[in-house]
């Protein structure tokens, strides 16, 4: 697929003395996108549709591969003759290779290419997932549940990584926007696959399910998606090298803090489905089918708010689109406390603050690594391993505090949200529009 590229270009004209403050940090931001080669790019028709089936197909596999086999749990415990707390693992090493694979797999994109450590994850993704179909025991399926997360790493940088490659600025909001149609509907519907899949087969076939969609993909990455990452833009591999590109990440605050709201606004997806079962069935009463309604319809709220994404950012900016989506979630979260506390408007009450929840979501995914990749085009895998590492490990650490804080109402998943969405609306206006790099890019 050929993609044609204009690049930037900046003109040191003379100086008039005159030039504003706002000026002159927009000028040395293109300035910087100009130096690091950056493309803005703007396929259109049939390639800018082909690259959102590649990349969306790509992507997918990460929360397939999470999510998809825990409607086994019970079964599998059985099978394995393994407590809940052993099977609960599995998924946590899967958790964990994902989000620690990405700190390694990052640098080594930015060095080699993206289409070696892609196709290297999904061989390796099919080989982890056959051994995960006939492990003897519970031991053997976590340690390769791990080795299978380090796989999924590989893809899941890759594809943003390569987004950063092609497209810039509001470009890459509307690339990213279009991908959200996977990223946000997957998790999401993940389980209800498996529940189909072991309607026909047990626990091991959900494995070889898993990879024969990578065999798949193996196809779809070689044919579908040509090298973005010229060897003229490739770093220099080796340890020090990636340490020194992480610590000049770590010196952009600003960068840093776009990375912990992304995280902070994803662990809001992570919140909502660790405890919507919990209140929704648990507490308000709902059956298994009006439980997958009341999940399918949020999916939608999530997916129409992330297509309307690009017509909002286009005319008021990601920086503003993103501030009011965190302002929107707290007060949604603030409504969830509430109505969870009174019992105000009964379910009504709690379903319509988790829908918009779910909306104010899949308005600020997007825009945050948007945001926070322009800045970093020049290690744009490094960059793109720091804000996956961050977003998995922040969910991993806030999901299960819903549980903690108990499971008898709303009150415990909507605090949570509002701690977490107040501390990303903290880092909006105390770090990120203070940045006027940040607040002028369009």
């Amino acid at each position: 697929m050929r993609v044609r590229r204009a690049y930037v270009r900046v003109t040191n004209a003379p100086s008039s003395g005159h030039s504003s403050t706002s000026e002159r940090a927009a000028t040395s931001a293109v300035e910087s996108a100009a130096s690091q080669g950056t493309p803005v790019v703007v396929p259109a028709g049939k390639r800018f549709v082909q690259l959102v089936l590649v990349l969306g197909s790509l992507i997918a596999l990460g929360p397939l591969t999470i999510d998809m086999y825990l409607p086994a749990f019970p079964s599998l415990g059985e099978d394995l003759n393994a407590p809940d707390t052993a099977v609960q693992l599995t998924l946590t090493g899967m958790l964990g290779g994902l989000a620690v694979g990405q700190l390694f797999i990052g640098p080594l994109s930015d060095a080699v290419g993206r289409r070696l450590p892609l196709l290297l994850g999904l061989v390796t993704h099919v080989a982890a997932s056959l051994i995960c179909a006939i492990a003897p025991n519970i031991m053997v399926l976590s340690g390769v549940r791990v080795v299978q997360g380090f796989a999924g790493a590989a893809v899941s940088v890759v594809a943003m990584a390569t987004v950063r490659d092609l497209f810039h600025g509001v470009a890459m909001v509307r690339m990213i926007s279009r991908l959200m149609l996977v990223i946000g509907l997957a998790p999401i519907l993940a389980p209800s696959i498996g529940g189909l899949i072991l309607q026909w087969t047990d626990w091991r076939g959900i494995f070889l399910v898993l990879a024969a969609v990578a065999v798949v993909l193996i196809g779809v990455a070689a044919l579908g998606l040509q090298e973005t990452l010229p060897p003229e833009r490739r770093r220099t591999v080796g340890i020090m090298p990636t340490l020194r590109t992480y610590r000049s990440l770590f010196r952009d605050t600003t960068f840093i803090a776009l990375v912990f709201m992304g995280g902070l606004m994803f662990s809001s997806l992570f919140i909502y489905v660790s405890g919507a079962s919990f209140v929704l069935q648990g507490v308000y009463g709902l059956d298994e089918r009006q439980f997958g309604l009341v999940f399918g319809a949020n999916a939608l709220t999530l997916t129409v708010f992330s297509q309307i994404n690009p017509i909002l950012v286009r005319r008021f900016g990601p920086t503003n689109v993103l501030t009011g989506a965190i302002v929107f979630n707290v007060v949604a979260s603030g409504l969830l406390v509430v109505a969870g506390t009174t019992g105000f408007g009964g379910l009504i009450g709690i379903l319509i603050p988790l829908a918009m929840v779910l909306g104010g979501a899949g308005l600020a995914l997007p825009n945050t690594p948007a945001l926070a990749l322009t800045r970093h085009g020049e290690a744009a895998g490094t960059a793109a391993a720091m804000l996956g590492f961050v977003q998995f490990g922040v969910g991993a650490v806030v999901a299960p505090l819903v549980g903690l804080l108990g499971s008898d109402s709303a009150v415990p998943m909507g605090a949570v949200m509002l701690a977490v969405t107040l501390l990303a609306l903290a880092l909006m206006f105390g770090v990120v529009r203070r940045d006027e790099t940040v607040t002028l890019m369009r």
